[in-house]
């Protein structure tokens, strides 16, 4: 029986899925939007806005998530350069730092949206990164 139960909870152990560590919204933010929004999210004035009070950023979610997968202005699209995890993660983040309190998130959030606007999937690939 002892081979048996051994065998059976290896069989599960190799069928479960390995799930990445969730993503850090503040590494996140610091590698990809302190340069331009500052570390503080008050931004540089005339150049990059101010996250921190930021009516759109703590609206409604998919109004700043579609800017992190479109682009807009001058701000470039992070669609094949973050994953749906870490830009849920650094979504969360700004929407909740700074004194801003909006709601975070979810990674299947980014998802569905990336899919409702036809944004092409996160590669992983050594090319990329656009930035």
């Amino acid at each position: 029986m002892k081979g048996n139960a051994l065998a059976a909870l290896a069989a599960f152990a190799v069928a479960l899925p390995l799930h990445a560590a969730a993503a850090d919204g503040k590494a996140v933010y610091q590698k990809n939007c302190a340069a331009c929004h500052q570390a503080t999210g008050k931004g540089i004035p005339g150049a990059f806005p101010a996250l921190a009070g930021n009516t759109f950023v703590q609206g409604p979610a998919r109004d700043p998530a579609s800017v992190l997968l479109k682009g807009r202005g001058g701000m470039p699209d992070f669609s094949q350069s973050l994953n749906d995890g870490d830009i849920a993660a650094v979504l969360t983040y700004a929407r909740s730092s700074w004194g801003n309190q909006a709601p975070g998130l979810s990674e299947g959030d980014v998802t569905t949206l990336r899919t409702e606007m036809s944004v092409g999937m996160f590669s992983a690939g050594q090319l990329s990164n656009k930035h």
